[in-house]
């Protein structure tokens, strides 16, 4: 088994196709990731270029992970805050190929978007993932705290109700003490 190569994905990158595959996939099994089954190519396709714009406009950060030449999985760090929120990044559509599971690549996805979180001056990490099924038993691992669930948050994207929870995690080495001096008032 090669190792997996954690690295951001941008307009210019061959990896639309890949990126809408894995979107189709990920809710065909079920994940809660704001769309639902059955989801047109043509959809993820179009979620994906806007992310990519996105990215190019510095507004967020789009990782994947490889196995050579194939995208095992992808993350976004949602940067674009409103200005009292400088401090603080989102982590969104964390999603794994579903055969790719198991191997590691959501917590190396994770840990790179923790590190350019730093890289962009953010000490507080946001996210949400569904009650049911959600990944929240990776982020538990990964050193995020629960702050709350909500029921009835979202449709399952083949129907029903799912609860979310809200989890954050303030990175170490960070924070109030340690935010930068544009962060803090005069």
């Amino acid at each position: 088994m090669r190792a997996i190569t954690i690295a951001p994905l941008s307009e210019a990158d061959d990896t639309l196709d890949q990126l809408t595959d894995i979107l189709v996939e990920v809710v065909a099994g079920g994940g809660s990731v704001s769309f639902m089954h059955p989801l047109a190519p043509e959809v993820a396709r179009a979620f994906w270029a806007g992310s990519l714009a996105s990215a190019a406009r510095g507004e967020r950060v789009v990782l994947g992970a490889w196995d050579g030449a194939r995208l095992l999985g992808t993350v976004s760090l949602l940067l674009d805050t409103p200005p009292n929120q400088p401090h603080r990044g989102e982590i969104a559509k964390m999603m794994t190929r579903p055969e790719a599971r198991g191997r590691g690549v959501a917590t190396a996805l994770l840990a790179e978007a923790e590190r350019r979180a730093r890289d962009h001056g953010r000490h507080l990490l946001v996210l949400d993932t569904a009650s049911d099924g959600g990944a929240a038993s990776l982020y538990e691992r990964c050193g995020y705290e629960l702050a709350g669930e909500i029921p009835q948050f979202a449709l399952k994207p083949h129907g029903g109700l799912s609860g979310t929870r809200i989890y954050f995690k303030l990175l170490q080495g960070q924070g109030a003490d340690a935010a930068p001096s544009r962060l803090r008032s005069s």
